[in-house]
């Protein structure tokens, strides 16, 4: 089974990519940077995004964003799923803080329950199917809306939503061009998957569960 190992963000300043992502959400490895000046323009297909477990940690991320520089796309609100909201860090990558839980039940901490890379696809039975063939196992699946792979004991997990979709809940117009400006990397392999996602190749200690 194919493990993802961590992100690599193409950011125009290495230094301030690292000072931002430790003040803002305290990441430490599952997100690297590289410098590239590749031509990106408007949604770049993909976001990431931090689960938590209730609003009030929720409330604390997207504070600390803001506080180090990102700008609110959609802010922090209730809906039918749960709460969350959505930012946009300086080096331009969106990322989205959300829980399950609409209520809290205890003070408000900084702990992240997981990391989901949400990439925007035009033809999900076709991405699924070809990320099977790479290795990925599929964890759920509704017909051609979502799919999600098994992470494993990676630390990010993967999910396919269609493009529009997701720029939707992002709360941006879905139209962009020119890089992604982000590199996959994982075990399973160099290659690019249909969608023009590129993926990096490494040896990762890290195993199935």
């Amino acid at each position: 089974m194919a493990i993802i190992e961590s992100v690599t963000l193409d950011v125009p300043d290495t230094a301030a990519a690292e000072r931002f992502y430790t003040a803002a959400f305290g990441l430490d490895g599952q997100v690297g940077f590289r410098t590239s000046d590749a031509p990106s323009t408007g949604f770049r297909g993909y976001t990431l995004s931090l689960t938590v477990a209730q609003p009030s940690t929720v409330d604390s991320f997207v504070a600390s964003a803001l506080d180090a520089g990102a700008a609110v796309l959609k802010p922090a609100a209730k809906s039918l799923w749960g709460y969350g909201g959505a930012v946009q860090a300086p080096d331009g990558a969106i990322w989205t803080i959300a829980t399950s839980a609409k209520k809290d039940t205890g003070p408000a901490t900084r702990e992240i329950d997981g990391l989901v890379l949400l990439l925007g696809v035009e033809d999900i039975a076709a991405s699924k199917k070809f990320y099977v063939e790479q290795g990925l196992v599929v964890s759920k699946s509704f017909a051609r809306v979502y799919a999600e792979f098994d992470a494993g004991t990676g630390p990010v997990k993967l999910g396919l939503y269609r493009r529009r979709a997701l720029a939707k809940n992002a709360g941006v117009p879905p139209a962009g061009a020119g890089s992604h400006r982000i590199t996959i990397r994982a075990d399973a392999g160099t290659f690019t998957d249909p969608d023009g996602f590129a993926w990096e190749a490494v040896r990762s200690g890290l195993t199935a569960k």
